[in-house]
């Protein structure tokens, strides 16, 4: 989302990104750094109160992670059950929003797209990073074993493996 001078973000806006933790600045959005995906949060003020804002994660598909071939089936099912959980977002957000998202499937990557509006801009950026974090678990959580993974699934499943201490995923 681009802000422009018709639609200036609230200085409020700027400081809950600056704050988080979470975001670093990257053209007219705010990368998310604590994810291995490629995640970037829009905003916009519509010359209301309420903020908008466009959450977007890209991650790979099944495929794109393996270091063995996947067959048409599979990553056809993989993709399916991924779209399915995603979808149910549910109570992640606080914000009010569309939490049908977009999904968009390309041939290495699967595009989610969130949008969410609200006035608080410290929940309102609160609830992006949830939603950064929901896709990411949701697709961790999809992983198929007995595939050699790739980056960056392979530090994922690594980190989750250290995480419960006992080597299984």
């Amino acid at each position: 989302m681009t802000v422009t001078d018709d639609d200036e973000l609230p200085e409020r806006a700027r400081r809950a990104f600056a704050d988080h933790g979470a975001f670093d600045p990257d053209g007219d959005g705010w990368r998310v750094a604590t994810t291995a995906f490629d995640a970037v949060v829009g905003a916009e003020s519509r010359g209301t109160d309420e903020i908008r804002f466009s959450v977007t994660v890209t991650v790979p598909t099944l495929s794109a992670v393996t270091a063995d071939a996947v067959a048409d089936v599979v990553e056809d099912g993989w993709a399916e059950t991924f779209e399915r959980r995603v979808v149910a977002v549910g109570g992640v957000p606080r914000a009010n929003g569309e939490f049908d998202p977009q999904i968009v499937i390309d041939d290495d990557a699967i595009t989610v797209i969130f949008e969410l509006r609200d006035g608080n801009a410290a929940r309102g950026v609160d609830d992006a990073k949830a939603l950064v974090d929901f896709v990411e678990g949701t697709y961790v959580q999809g992983v198929i074993p007995g595939y050699e993974y790739t980056e960056p699934v392979a530090d994922l499943l690594s980190a989750a493996r250290r995480q419960g201490n006992d080597g299984a995923v």
